[in-house]
């Protein structure tokens, strides 16, 4: 693994900022994660403290919206992943299929008593 690998919960949190888009903030990052993590709980603290190691690295930029009337005038930190994060996401999601691949192999191609939980 090279200095850009990432762990699994970064791996969650750069999952969450892919599938969001440009819905991509931190309360809409939070819920994907948690959705990513279940049945573990997520804070919110976890993710925010996450999403500044990763643009730390790198992985990812934010910006600040204008202030909105809905949001009693606060702006919202957006996200979006670099270049450099979707390059560890790629690299981490093919070594999870690796591992799948491994798993379901070693089982003799039975489906495992576990099931990863889906996302709803």
């Amino acid at each position: 693994m090279g200095s850009d690998s990432v762990g699994q919960f970064e791996q969650m949190v750069l999952t969450a900022i892919l599938s969001l888009r440009d819905d991509a903030y931190g309360v809409s990052i939070h819920q994907k994660v948690q959705q990513l993590a279940a049945p573990r709980d997520v804070s919110l603290g976890a993710v925010y403290v996450t999403l500044d190691r990763l643009e730390d690295k790198g992985m990812v930029r934010s910006w600040l919206t204008e202030p909105t009337p809905e949001r009693g005038g606060r702006a919202k930190r957006c996200y979006q992943l670099e270049a450099l994060g979707e390059r560890a996401l790629q690299e981490s999601a093919a070594t999870a299929r690796r591992i799948w691949e491994t798993v379901q192999e070693a089982l003799g191609g039975r489906r495992p008593k576990w099931n990863p939980v889906r996302p709803k």
